[in-house]
């Protein structure tokens, strides 16, 4: 039996022509026999197929048509959403789009019915996390590693799929910016679209300070060493993206070290990033000869199965020492200046102290 999977996220926009909740919570297609190879099928809780009505709301203009439809239908293939839209049945205030219209509050869309094949989809447990701030219109948390931030790549998923399970009331909780699954500390996250696009546009800018503690191994000199590397993202043959300092299609990448402290092989630095590319801390430190402690990417891989166990010299650490321990930026709705901050964790502060 065929069940509908593209879920309406109904607390997030107004619907003019629903009668019931089950109706909103479910769009269905009328094309499935073509789309789904069999003829549908509908049990008695089953809403009818029916075109679908959706007022924009404050909270979701901005947000391009083709990504809107994404993100309120799950399980809907890409291209299929694609196709649909190319085909004119999706209009907005009556008239035909094309998939970078961006929606504007009080449009009306119109979604043509949309149905997929039952599939089984992992549903993520909800969990909280330590939280810095959380207003009405941001939500910071302390990350802990080990923790994507979200499901993707044979993760089931993350933190932002964990907030939202324990959330269920939520109208709108988006990553403003993402940190590796191996990296811990400070996540924001945006309760509402008007603060998501104001983050954005500061990352954009320059304009957010973020700032890390790393522990490097080998004998660091300077006191303060800008690194600029380009940096190329690639992805291995086993599907695993990977990224490298390689001039010709490399990014403009720009990070400050500061030495906060030296240890006997080893020292502890912050890193202020400057850009913002994928690795880019554990790419140009690596690059350098100095190997982040306990990165499987890009460190020492015989330092790491060593660092695993405890010796006469220093204890044991059985993560990556690299951690996002503070960040400035001006919040989007009282336009000040906020600077938050999350202290090592307790495994990385019981590492250091072994190294005294």
């Amino acid at each position: 039996m065929e069940t509908p999977l593209c879920r309406m996220r109904s607390y997030s926009y107004t619907s003019r022509s629903l009668k019931t909740t089950a109706e909103q919570l479910y769009i269905q297609m009328k094309d499935l026999e073509r789309f789904s190879g069999g003829k549908a099928e509908f049990s008695p809780s089953t809403p009818p197929p029916q075109v679908q009505l959706i007022t924009i709301s404050e909270e979701t203009a901005g947000q391009r048509i083709d990504n809107f439809l994404l993100r309120i239908c799950k399980g809907v293939p890409k291209s299929h959403l694609y196709r649909v839209l190319r085909s004119g049945e999706v209009r907005v205030n009556k008239g035909r789009i094309d998939q970078t219209y961006r929606l504007k509050d009080g449009d009306v869309v119109r979604i043509p019915p949309i149905r997929v094949a039952e599939k089984t989809t992992p549903t993520a447990p909800g969990a909280e996390f330590t939280i810095l701030l959380e207003d009405a219109h941001l939500l910071v948390i302390d990350k802990p590693a080990g923790v994507a931030v979200h499901g993707g790549s044979g993760i089931s998923y993350g933190v932002i799929e964990q907030l939202r399970a324990s959330r269920p009331d939520a109208k709108f909780l988006e990553l403003v910016h993402r940190l590796d699954r191996e990296t811990s500390g400070i996540l924001v996250l945006a309760k509402k679209r008007s603060a998501l696009t104001n983050l954005h546009e500061q990352i954009r800018s320059g304009e957010i300070d973020k700032r890390y503690k790393v522990l490097v191994h080998g004998d660091w000199k300077n006191q303060k060493q800008h690194i600029k590397l380009p940096l190329y993202k690639y992805t291995t043959a086993d599907g695993e993206r990977r990224v490298r300092v390689q001039a010709e299609g490399g990014q403009a990448s720009h990070t400050v070290f500061n030495l906060l402290k030296k240890y006997p092989d080893y020292a502890l630095l912050e890193a202020e990033l400057k850009t913002g590319r994928t690795h880019q801390i554990r790419v140009h430190l690596s690059a350098s000869g100095f190997a982040i402690a306990g990165d499987d990417k890009y460190g020492d891989f015989a330092l790491n199965r060593a660092l695993l166990k405890a010796d006469a010299t220093r204890g044991a650490l059985k993560r990556m020492f690299l951690h996002a321990w503070q960040i400035t930026f001006i919040h989007p709705e009282s336009g000040k200046p906020l600077t938050l901050k999350a202290a090592l964790p307790p495994e990385c502060e019981r590492f250091l102290g072994t190294l005294e």
